[in-house]
């Protein structure tokens, strides 16, 4: 437990660097997606520090589903846990999340600043809402922004991001035939580990190339 906020798992070694990483709506720090990518990144001498919104503890405890709340609620919430991780564990400390938890990281950036931004299915807009953009405080992003995108993902898929104005400190890097949750269609030879796997080498190479940059 860390302070009154919660349990905080930590994975892994910060040999490269640290990640605080938040969930997505739907699914907690449990989700296999999320263990699956905790782990592949800890393989690579990332330290993950993974914690979850009050709302979804509440849905632990209750044994059912809540939604989540305003987002600026959760934004609060996230810079609580970059405050006490920070006093526990000084040192550069990239944000990052899936989905929902990163356009939270996001918007904590943009409010604040941070050494980097790790986000893994960025929602660029809710699914068939393509007018509803999120990105009104990405003009305000200046550290590094990485985004690992399915191609196909309903939230932003590469052809509708490729007419986006972001701004120079955005990367992007697509995962061929990925869906939201980087899942590929069988046809594609490919399955969602291997996915999760190029993903993770991907966050690792950016935290390590601008952790040499900053030296």
């Amino acid at each position: 437990m860390l302070e009154s906020l919660g349990p905080l798992g930590v994975t892994g070694e910060a040999r490269l660097g640290r990640l605080l990483l938040a969930h997505g709506a739907g699914a907690g720090q449990d989700s296999a997606f999320m263990r699956r990518l905790r782990q592949a990144l800890a393989e690579r001498g990332v330290q993950t520090l993974a914690f979850e919104f009050a709302y979804m503890q509440r849905m632990r405890e209750e044994g059912r589903r809540r939604p989540p709340p305003r987002v600026e609620r959760l934004v609060d919430e996230f810079a609580a846990w970059r405050d006490a991780t920070g006093r526990l564990m000084p040192g550069p400390l990239w944000l990052g999340g899936k989905s929902m938890g990163g356009r939270v990281a996001s918007l904590l950036a943009a409010r604040d600043g941070a050494a980097g931004l790790a986000l893994c299915g960025y929602p660029f807009h809710p699914p068939r809402k393509l007018a509803s953009l999120r990105l009104d405080h990405w003009p305000r992003l200046s550290c590094p922004t990485l985004v690992v995108q399915g191609v196909r993902d309903p939230f932003g898929t590469r052809e509708q991001v490729a007419g986006y104005a972001l701004p120079a400190c955005a990367e992007l890097h697509w995962l061929d035939d990925g869906d939201h949750d980087w899942m590929p269609r069988r046809a594609s030879g490919r399955d969602q580990a291997a996915l999760i796997e190029e993903g993770a080498g991907v966050i690792a190479e950016a935290m390590t190339r601008h952790v040499i940059a900053d030296r």
